[in-house]
Protein backbone atom coordinates (compact mmCIF):
# COMPACT_ATOMS: atom_id res chain seq x y z
CA UNK A 1 0.00 0.00 0.00
CA UNK A 2 1.21 3.39 -0.78
CA UNK A 3 0.59 6.47 1.53
CA UNK A 4 -0.23 9.67 -0.22
CA UNK A 5 2.08 12.23 0.26
CA UNK A 6 -0.42 14.65 1.92
CA UNK A 7 -0.33 11.55 4.91
CA UNK A 8 0.22 12.59 8.07
CA UNK A 9 3.07 10.86 10.26
CA UNK A 10 3.87 10.99 13.31
CA UNK A 11 6.80 13.06 14.44
CA UNK A 12 8.75 10.31 16.22
CA UNK A 13 9.13 8.29 12.59
CA UNK A 14 11.94 11.18 12.06
CA UNK A 15 13.73 10.73 15.30
CA UNK A 16 17.25 9.39 15.18
CA UNK A 17 17.01 7.38 17.92
CA UNK A 18 13.70 5.32 16.62
CA UNK A 19 16.31 3.90 13.55
CA UNK A 20 19.21 3.70 15.93
CA UNK A 21 16.92 1.08 18.36
CA UNK A 22 15.57 -0.67 15.95
CA UNK A 23 19.26 -1.39 14.46
CA UNK A 24 20.48 -2.24 17.66
CA UNK A 25 17.04 -4.58 17.90
CA UNK A 26 17.90 -5.67 14.11
CA UNK A 27 22.07 -6.78 15.19
CA UNK A 28 20.43 -8.32 18.56
CA UNK A 29 17.86 -10.15 15.74
CA UNK A 30 21.12 -11.38 13.70
CA UNK A 31 22.45 -12.65 16.47
CA UNK A 32 20.02 -14.58 18.14
CA UNK A 33 19.57 -16.47 14.83
CA UNK A 34 22.93 -17.05 14.44
CA UNK A 35 23.11 -18.77 17.45
CA UNK A 36 20.77 -21.82 16.51
CA UNK A 37 21.79 -25.08 15.15
CA UNK A 38 19.54 -25.39 13.08
CA UNK A 39 17.04 -22.75 10.85
CA UNK A 40 13.93 -24.14 8.69
CA UNK A 41 14.20 -22.55 5.51
CA UNK A 42 10.62 -22.52 3.83
CA UNK A 43 11.61 -22.27 0.38
CA UNK A 44 12.01 -25.40 -1.46
CA UNK A 45 14.84 -23.29 -3.92
CA UNK A 46 18.45 -23.54 -3.68
CA UNK A 47 19.69 -20.09 -3.03
CA UNK A 48 16.80 -19.09 -0.51
CA UNK A 49 19.13 -17.83 2.01
CA UNK A 50 20.98 -15.42 -0.49
CA UNK A 51 17.83 -13.71 -0.69
CA UNK A 52 16.75 -13.75 2.97
CA UNK A 53 20.65 -11.86 3.41
CA UNK A 54 19.76 -9.35 1.37
CA UNK A 55 16.34 -8.67 2.63
CA UNK A 56 17.60 -8.78 6.22
CA UNK A 57 20.26 -6.79 5.55
CA UNK A 58 18.59 -4.29 3.47
CA UNK A 59 16.63 -3.62 6.40
CA UNK A 60 19.67 -3.22 8.97
CA UNK A 61 21.22 -0.68 5.94
CA UNK A 62 17.97 1.04 5.82
CA UNK A 63 17.53 1.94 9.76
CA UNK A 64 21.27 2.06 10.45
CA UNK A 65 21.85 5.06 7.59
CA UNK A 66 18.32 6.63 9.16
CA UNK A 67 19.70 6.64 12.35
CA UNK A 68 22.75 8.58 10.80
CA UNK A 69 21.11 10.96 8.10
CA UNK A 70 18.65 11.77 10.08
CA UNK A 71 20.80 13.35 13.51
CA UNK A 72 22.59 14.94 10.76
CA UNK A 73 25.61 12.92 10.03
CA UNK A 74 26.66 11.37 6.65
CA UNK A 75 24.89 14.25 4.59
CA UNK A 76 27.08 13.38 1.17
CA UNK A 77 25.13 10.59 -0.88
CA UNK A 78 27.95 8.62 -2.03
CA UNK A 79 29.32 8.59 2.01
CA UNK A 80 26.28 7.41 3.51
CA UNK A 81 26.03 5.05 0.60
CA UNK A 82 29.73 3.64 1.12
CA UNK A 83 28.86 3.67 5.51
CA UNK A 84 26.21 2.04 5.07
CA UNK A 85 27.66 -0.86 3.19
CA UNK A 86 30.65 -0.64 5.41
CA UNK A 87 28.76 -1.26 8.02
CA UNK A 88 26.64 -3.74 6.53
CA UNK A 89 29.92 -5.85 5.68
CA UNK A 90 31.40 -5.43 9.15
CA UNK A 91 27.97 -7.15 10.76
CA UNK A 92 28.17 -9.51 8.31
CA UNK A 93 31.84 -10.39 8.77
CA UNK A 94 31.08 -10.88 12.22
CA UNK A 95 28.06 -12.63 11.99
CA UNK A 96 30.10 -15.44 9.64
CA UNK A 97 32.60 -15.58 12.40
CA UNK A 98 29.87 -15.90 15.00
CA UNK A 99 28.20 -19.08 13.29
CA UNK A 100 31.33 -20.83 12.96
CA UNK A 101 31.21 -21.14 16.63
CA UNK A 102 27.52 -22.62 16.18
CA UNK A 103 27.31 -26.22 16.44
CA UNK A 104 25.77 -27.33 13.15
CA UNK A 105 26.03 -24.20 11.29
CA UNK A 106 29.21 -23.72 8.73
CA UNK A 107 29.85 -19.82 8.65
CA UNK A 108 32.44 -18.40 6.84
CA UNK A 109 30.37 -18.44 3.55
CA UNK A 110 31.37 -15.42 1.12
CA UNK A 111 28.46 -15.88 -0.94
CA UNK A 112 26.23 -14.87 2.42
CA UNK A 113 28.86 -12.24 2.93
CA UNK A 114 28.19 -10.60 -0.80
CA UNK A 115 24.38 -10.97 -0.48
CA UNK A 116 24.43 -8.77 3.10
CA UNK A 117 26.82 -6.09 1.10
CA UNK A 118 24.33 -6.02 -1.55
CA UNK A 119 21.61 -5.62 0.93
CA UNK A 120 23.34 -3.09 2.45
CA UNK A 121 23.56 -1.24 -0.54
CA UNK A 122 19.91 -1.52 -1.25
CA UNK A 123 18.88 -0.58 2.31
CA UNK A 124 20.95 2.46 1.67
CA UNK A 125 19.02 3.75 -0.94
CA UNK A 126 15.78 2.91 0.39
CA UNK A 127 17.10 4.78 3.62
CA UNK A 128 17.47 8.04 0.99
CA UNK A 129 14.29 7.63 -0.06
CA UNK A 130 12.54 6.66 3.25
CA UNK A 131 14.52 10.43 4.21
CA UNK A 132 12.68 12.45 1.97
CA UNK A 133 9.38 11.12 2.34
CA UNK A 134 10.06 11.63 6.40
CA UNK A 135 11.35 14.89 6.21
CA UNK A 136 8.74 16.23 3.91
CA UNK A 137 6.81 19.42 5.39
CA UNK A 138 3.83 17.29 4.20
CA UNK A 139 4.09 13.91 5.49
CA UNK A 140 4.90 15.92 9.42
CA UNK A 141 2.31 16.87 11.63
CA UNK A 142 2.86 20.34 13.40
CA UNK A 143 0.71 18.93 16.01
CA UNK A 144 3.22 16.33 16.69
CA UNK A 145 5.93 18.56 16.31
Amino acid sequence: MIIPRTMHLPRFLSSPSLWRFLVLLWFGVLFWLSSQSHLPSPAKFEGVDKIEHVIFFAAGGMCFLLGLRLAGFAQATKTAILLTVLFCGAVGGFDEWHQTFTPGRSGGDVWDFTADLCGGFIGAFLALIAERWLTSEETTTSAAR
